[in-house]
């Protein structure tokens, strides 16, 4: 599987799970996706079945190749991040719990640590100053707002709102997801900025947050052409 072509990354993108880990297919996905205003879609499951330039082709959405490890244990972690860091566009590691959210953000592999607070994670000024140093975004996982309900949601929206506050306080790189399991859990990009306003993002961070998918993948493109050597260091074409 390849990716559709590069992207400036500008607009809205949303990372997807797609069957067999979701409940639709990444077709499905990308279709709804572009219906709802996104300029691209990051396919979080690694065993989908999908040709990006196919769905690109079809639905006029930018797809990307993407993986998000999960492991039980750093140890486990480490093995599959440099296992299919080659395979994909964008590698993410799925939080939740401290262990798993410490090593996801000391590591120069990883883009994303997706879902952080989950089950009993957490982002302290520790994480989110390794996040900075060895640029790992941390995900906004908007998820448990839209489905939750009562003393859950309450709860997460005050994870979230710490989040916020720490990531606004160091600078530190992020990116913005519904986590959407089925084409029905997808949200627009207006509907998650309404999210972000409870949060107390300011105007704009929240499709901030979505666009940095796709300057992730268009950053990871440039960097797999044959001029990258390392960043700031590209060879020079004297044909």
């Amino acid at each position: 599987m390849t990716d559709s072509e590069p992207t400036d990354g500008l607009g809205p993108y949303e990372a997807v799970c797609a069957h067999p880990a979701g409940q639709t297919t990444a077709a499905r996905q990308a279709k709804t996706a572009t219906e709802y205003g996104f300029d691209g879609v990051v396919i979080r499951t690694r065993e989908a079945a999908y040709d990006a330039e196919t769905l690109a082709q079809k639905y006029g959405i930018d797809v990307v190749r993407g993986i998000e490890v999960e492991a039980s244990d750093p140890e486990t972690a480490s093995g599959a991040v440099g296992n299919h860091r080659t395979e994909c566009t964008v590698l993410c590691v799925r939080g939740g719990t401290p262990a798993i959210n410490r090593f996801a953000v000391e590591q120069d592999r990883v883009d994303v640590l997706t879902r952080p607070l989950r089950a009993d994670g957490d982002v302290n000024h520790v994480i989110v100053k390794q996040a900075i140093e060895h640029n790992v975004r941390l995900e906004f996982d908007l998820g448990p707002v839209l489905r939750r309900d009562g003393g859950e949601r309450v709860r997460y929206l005050r994870k979230l709102k710490k989040l916020r506050e720490v990531v606004d306080y160091y600078d530190a790189p992020y990116v913005v997801s519904a986590t959407p399991e089925s084409h029905l859990e997808l949200r627009a990009p207006r509907e998650l900025a309404a999210v972000g306003g409870a949060i107390g993002f300011e105007d704009g961070a929240i499709e901030q947050g979505l666009a940095e998918w796709g300057r992730v993948a268009a950053r990871n493109r440039a960097r797999r052409s044959e001029s990258f050597i390392s960043p700031g260091v590209e060879l020079e074409d004297k044909r």
